[in-house]
């Protein structure tokens, strides 16, 4: 997953929000102070920057909602499964976002999964230098239970824990793309 094929990428129907059927879900608002819907991610949410995780916002969660999830997808990495820049889990229902710069360990703020570099907490933004403007999915999950998953978790195993259990869902989508 970490070496790039070209000539292929993921695709939009291989993001969690389309692998998991959400179309039928309550809509959540989903935001980033940092950038606007379908913008540029700003270079602190870069690896070419300071490589922080963005902040966000969302909306309340429909009625019965007892947590929230984000993961956070790039579907034109040239790669057979959209590469994963970060996963958040144990997100309780009082919750309305995330501040900026969560570190990747020693958290109280939520349990982080892998990303594709098959480590923990968030990784910034790197498209290969000269390719098209990527997009970053950023998808907000309304639950009906609490997941009680353990820091590490991966993308198959928050994919087992979500099914049948979303009731919202949200996404933003900024660009990044790097000269060549």
């Amino acid at each position: 997953m970490l070496r790039g094929r070209p000539g292929e990428r993921a695709g939009e129907a291989r993001l969690a929000q389309h692998r998991l059927g959400l179309s039928r879900v309550a809509p959540l608002v989903v935001m980033s102070p940092a950038f606007v819907k379908g913008g540029r991610i700003p270079l602190p949410y870069t690896e070419d920057g300071g490589g922080l995780s963005p902040p966000l916002r969302w909306g309340a969660g429909p009625e019965g909602t007892r947590s929230f999830v984000v993961w956070m997808e790039d579907p034109d990495a040239p790669t057979p499964e959209p590469f994963v820049h970060w996963l958040v889990a144990g997100l309780g229902a009082e919750r309305d976002g995330l501040p900026e710069g969560i570190p990747a360990l020693g958290t109280d703020v939520a349990v982080q999964g892998r990303n594709s570099f098959l480590r923990e907490g968030y990784i910034g933004c790197a498209p290969p230098r000269g390719d098209i403007p990527h997009r970053y999915h950023v998808q907000v999950l309304a639950l009906d239970r609490e997941l009680e998953l353990e820091p590490g978790f991966g993308r198959q195993e928050l994919f087992r824990a979500v099914r049948g259990h979303v009731l919202g869902f949200g996404e933003t989508v900024g660009l990044y793309s790097r000269p060549g």
